[in-house]
């Protein structure tokens, strides 16, 4: 896979009608996903989603730009230093 960064996509949805299109990108990137975490928080009605990704930067950058542009859905990566 050549060099790759190890990095977290933080996502929060506010419109839980996308999660479909949301679910289908992660699919298409599945290769680079190391695990997620999703967390329903009712009180707000919102999504919170942790994606653990191993993969080259611009492939992360490309999986955060295509998440973050889906209405309703926001998306920023976080990562590591090694």
């Amino acid at each position: 896979m050549g060099d790759t960064r190890v990095a977290i996509l933080a996502i929060v949805v506010e419109d839980k009608s996308k999660a479909a299109e949301l679910n289908s990108l992660l699919t298409e990137f599945g290769e680079y996903i190391i695990g997620r975490m999703g967390v329903p928080y009712d009180k707000k009605n919102i999504s919170l989603i942790s994606v653990a990704l191993d993969a080259p930067q611009d492939v992360i950058n490309s999986l955060s730009g295509k998440v973050g542009s889906i209405e309703g859905i926001s998306a920023k990566a976080v990562y590591s230093k090694v």
